[in-house]
């Protein structure tokens, strides 16, 4: 995921790759319009007051004139007055603006996210998305913000400030005009080298975000092996060079700032030398020169200030051109232009037809090649073989988590290309073989999928699954917080939460990856009974390793190579004495040394 630093480009294309944010703004445009107001009514204000002062040194200042000057000085405080008011409008406004701005395209991306493939996150580091989502997010949010802002208002006072120039000295204000483009023309230069700066801090702050979330995520793993020494120097590594990076674009940004308004203050005060002799020379007055030079001490600060803003736009587009990326890619699962209706009430019936299958991450190491088989409505049928086999990818295959290569998998005889994923996904219910507990209390998880569920319904489904009993003992019951992937929970309490959260979702199908593999015997009993009474009318796939489940199965399927080698019931199958066979004598005679049982 991590890309390269961005190649240089124009001032254009730097602004292009903003263009993905400005849908934004448009959503706004009346806190837009309204920002625009005050920035012009704050900017003409200070533009104001030159005038005011150049009136005071041509005219105010003689004895009989002190009442012209407090006048001046009752106009300069009602100027300050406006702009102060119009100030603070404007920030309220701009940096409300970019709040939001923000706040709608992390909730674009992060929705973007939970919708793209799982293809596309096997390619993908977690912790680079979040930090895309956070700290690339919170740039735009500057560019949007603060920079927006100082951006408008500097851009407003750098034009009046040229055009008053102008009308008070047009041969000064040739001088001036004459020394912009040396100034401008290396900032935009120097803001390509910015920008790529720039593109290469972030991207090494999410590489270094990424190994920080994945090793805390495995913290006891880390521990068990005394790794903490090692992570924690190539962390240190990872962010010395995130430092690096940052203090070099920080660098470039300084430069550049500092060579913006070395030259700008400079042909200010070749200007001012230039008007020195004019005024004593009697072709210009002193108030004209005071008004020249204010506008040009104005013209010259907002002309460095946008060098600065110039940088953190640059900077910014580096972060929207990542963020652009995600929002770009497309996930190879998505609902057709006009999807079919599933058949009601639900059969389900499931058919693989011919299908061949590779995953996307190494295409060319095929999972099936031709496999093809049919469950009938109600049917219970165990899956069993070696690891490697494609057990767990016909699970994937039937929630369309991928697409065959060719072939088709279809339940209730429509091709699951064809449909919705989400209605697909609707009438399917997973037990994984490592359950997912999320960070929440014990009733939002077991109603994770059924949000509508009630509290006495969530309950019923924690008791069919042997679970009510522990979940009670809890200090706030079902609203307890389990933690970070449940890691309050024993590995059977959280798989008997999954089982509770299957059984809450009451879909026709029923997928169970080993769901009773973390159970003491007590337990497994109890959950089997459940599980029982939950196949019944259900068509249920069980990737069994344990001969308990294969028993109760109506049907057996055996695989090898990504192959159905065998197929029929225990008793059938353990007379033909195959694959099948071997396997459940291994398991019988590792039940009769006290092992535990071997995969099936």
């Amino acid at each position: 995921m991590t890309d390269a630093p961005a190649p240089s480009r124009s001032p254009r294309d730097s602004l292009k790759s903003l263009a993905p944010i400005l849908p934004y703004a448009r959503r706004r445009k009346s806190w837009v319009f309204g920002a625009v107001a005050a920035l012009t009514v704050a900017s003409a204000a200070t533009l104001a007051m030159p005038l005011a002062v150049r009136g005071m040194i041509d005219r105010g200042f003689a004895a009989d004139h002190a009442g012209v000057v407090n006048s001046y000085f009752v106009a300069l405080i009602g100027v300050v007055g406006v702009l102060a008011m119009a100030s603070a409008a404007r920030y309220f406004l701009v940096m409300t603006l970019g709040e939001r701005i923000v706040a709608d395209l992390r909730d674009d991306v992060f929705a973007h996210l939970t919708r793209l493939d799982p293809a596309f996150y096997d390619n993908a580091q977690t912790g680079e998305l979040v930090s895309r989502l956070t700290a690339d997010t919170t740039q735009i949010k500057s560019a949007f913000g603060a920079s927006a802002s100082v951006a408008l208002r500097n851009l407003f006072m750098f034009v009046g400030a040229i055009g008053l120039m102008i009308y008070t000295s047009p041969k000064l204000s040739a001088l001036v005009l004459v020394a912009i483009p040396i100034i401008v023309v290396p900032l935009v230069t120097a803001g390509r080298s910015v920008r790529g700066r720039s593109r290469a801090a972030q991207d090494t702050l999410a590489e270094a975000s990424a190994f920080a979330a994945e090793n805390l995520a495995a913290l006891r793993t880390m521990q068990a092996f005394s790794a903490e020494d090692a992570t924690v120097r190539r962390f240190a590594r990872a962010a010395e060079g995130a430092y690096v990076a940052a203090r070099e674009a920080t660098k470039a940004r300084a430069l550049l700032t500092a060579f913006a308004i070395f030259l700008a203050f400079a042909s200010v005060v070749g200007v001012l030398w230039l008007g020195a002799h004019d005024v004593l020379a009697g072709r210009m007055t002193g108030g004209q020169l005071s008004q020249f030079v204010l506008y040009a001490v104005l013209g010259a600060s907002s002309l460095g200030q946008l060098s600065e803003v110039w940088s953190e736009i640059s900077a910014a587009a580096g972060a929207a051109g990542r963020l652009a990326e995600i929002l770009a890619s497309k996930p190879l699962i998505a609902a057709p232009a006009r999807p079919q209706k599933l058949p009601e009430p639900p059969r389900g019936e499931i058919a693989f037809d011919q299908v061949t299958f590779a995953y996307p991450a190494r295409p060319d190491r095929k999972v099936f090649d031709d496999l093809s088989f049919t469950i009938a409505p109600g049917e219970k049928v165990a899956i069993v073989g070696p690891s490697g086999a494609g057990k767990s990818t016909l699970f994937q295959l039937l929630m369309r988590f991928y697409d065959p290569v060719s072939g088709k998998v279809c339940v209730d005889g429509i091709d699951a290309r064809a449909v919705d994923p989400a209605d697909l996904r609707h009438r399917i219910a997973l037990v994984p073989q490592e359950p997912v507990i999320f960070s929440g209390s014990v009733s939002e998880n077991i109603a994770y999928g059924s949000p509508g569920a009630s509290p006495a319904e969530i309950e019923a489904a924690a008791a069919r699954a042997a679970a009510k009993d522990f979940v009670r003992a809890l200090p706030q019951g079902f609203g307890s917080q389990l933690g970070e992937r449940g890691v309050t929970l024993s590995g059977g309490q959280r798989q008997r939460l999954a089982i509770a959260r299957a059984i809450l979702k009451n879909a026709p199908i029923l997928l169970l990856d080993e769901a009773t593999s973390a159970l003491d015997a007590e337990n497994e009993i109890l959950v089997q009974q459940a599980l029982d009474q939950l196949m019944e009318g259900r068509t249920t796939l069980i990737i069994a390793h344990r001969l308990a489940t294969v028993l109760a199965a109506d049907r057996i399927l055996v695989m090898e190579g990504g192959k159905i080698v065998e197929q029929g019931t225990h008793a059938e199958l353990a007379a033909r004495g195959g694959l099948y066979a071997r396997l459940a004598r291994l398991q019988f005679d590792a039940g009769a040394k006290g092992l535990e049982p071997a995969t099936t």
